[in-house]
């Protein structure tokens, strides 16, 4: 993968993509329902900002992350709470502490010790994975806006970042799911969106999943169903592992619903 430069540069620029979305939202707009059940546009961007904050936290004050991840095993809730609470603020007000919030994490990343573990809610994370797993979650959540708005977004090759995680994220989808992880290996092949093709793994495994590269990630962050992507499996253990895909840390995600069931 690329380096922690180019990848910060990425997580800067999918951000810099969702704001050019929201920055013109009158506030009656930020009440925008999204695909998310019971969150708006406004609670998609509080998200955010509050991940980016604890991210930060990670990376500068150990001790201080600690205390929100305590406050996380002990209130499941939190995230839908602190959603809400932000979703309440005035709009402008949420957008302008968002993109400090991006300011920091851009920051603080790039100063951080190569090497250096950074605690998370998943398994601890050097810098180049947090950047990539922030990337992940803005480009997500900002699907869910896009959605919301009745948007249709342009795909980026930044989609690779998003791929790439969600590929390195196997094992963690079986255990996740209280699954044992196979001793399988799995091929990827994906076709990204400016034509590129990207490939992880053996190409002679028996075991394979190929496709689209924007439809797998839509996949794997769990913004569509199977059904409407255009991604296929080859072999019975790829083929369950597209039915637990999962990019992200935490629980199972509620998949949603079939476009056309």
């Amino acid at each position: 993968m690329a380096d922690l430069a180019s990848i910060v540069n990425d997580l800067v620029a999918e951000g810099d993509d969702l704001d050019s979305i929201v920055a013109g939202l009158q506030p009656d707009q930020w009440r925008t329902s999204t695909p998310a059940p019971g969150w708006t546009v406004a609670h998609q961007i509080a998200h955010l900002r509050w991940t980016d904050r604890a991210s930060v936290k990670a990376a500068t004050d150990p001790d201080a992350f600690k205390e929100i991840l305590t406050q996380s095993q002990s209130q499941p809730n939190l995230v839908d709470v602190d959603a809400a609470n932000g979703a309440r603020e005035d709009p402008a007000e949420l957008l302008a502490t968002w993109r400090e919030t991006r300011r920091d994490i851009a920051d603080v990343l790039l100063a951080t010790k190569s090497g250096e573990k950074l605690p998370w809610f998943g398994p601890p994370m050097n810098a180049v994975s947090m950047a990539t797993a922030r990337l992940m979650e803005t480009w997500a959540h900002g699907q869910d806006v896009a959605d919301g708005l009745g948007l249709e977004r342009t795909p980026t090759d930044r989609l690779k970042n998003v791929a790439h995680i969600a590929y390195r994220a196997r094992g963690f989808a079986y255990m996740t799911n209280n699954l044992t992880p196979p001793d399988s290996t799995v091929y990827l092949e994906l076709a990204g969106p400016s034509g590129e093709l990207w490939t992880w793994g053996d190409p002679h495994d028996d075991q394979s999943v190929k496709g689209s590269a924007l439809d797998f990630c839509l996949l794997a962050v769990q913004r569509r169903h199977r059904n409407d992507c255009d991604v296929t499996a080859n072999g019975a253990e790829a083929d369950h592992w597209l039915e637990i895909i999962q990019a992200f840390a935490g629980p199972p995600g509620a998949k949603r619903e079939e476009a056309h069931a």
